[in-house]
């Protein structure tokens, strides 16, 4: 697993408010934990999304970095579920055309309800850098280490 990662490129932003048309969109329920420390070179997460398993190792970095993500089997999800206890979070993903691209918009649930968060996927860091974000997108907290998913699993809302 460790030698077939791929270039991930995002930009991440809160959100000030919710598309007026939210419903029309497919979304999917999310659970994940993380298996590793969010202090890491790697991070280990899996995950249950619709009726999918994953499990997906990410080096670490901000808008540009290396992931690796494999399709597990129900079982092999339930006997590392243990090992994410006190890392994990559920959130509702909605998938939201916009121009080109694909915003991924995460309403988490439980501990961190009420957080909104959309995240864009681009081919280079030049498309990232020449993004324009819809006018319903707040600030972007990309590179707040307080925002990703293991830091919002491990320690919650950030204050």
């Amino acid at each position: 697993m460790l030698d077939n990662f791929k270039p991930e490129i995002e930009k991440k932003f809160l959100v000030k408010e919710l598309p007026i048309d939210i419903n029309k969109f497919q979304n999917k329920e999310i659970t994940q934990g993380y298996i590793s420390e969010p202090s890491a070179d790697i991070t280990i997460r899996i995950r249950k999304y619709g009726d999918k398993y994953f499990k997906t190792l990410k080096k670490k970095g901000f808008e540009s970095r290396l992931e690796n993500e494999v399709e597990i089997s129900r079982n092999s999800f339930e006997a590392e579920w243990y090992l994410t206890e006190g890392k994990r979070i559920r959130k509702f993903r909605y998938l939201i055309p916009y121009k080109n691209r694909t915003i991924e918009l995460d309403i988490f649930k439980d501990q961190l309800d009420g957080l909104i968060i959309a995240e864009v996927e681009f081919n280079s860091l030049e498309d990232s850098k020449n993004f324009i974000p819809p006018a319903w997108f707040g600030i972007e907290v990309t590179t707040n280490p307080k925002f990703s998913n293991s830091n919002l699993a491990k320690f919650g809302f950030p204050a």
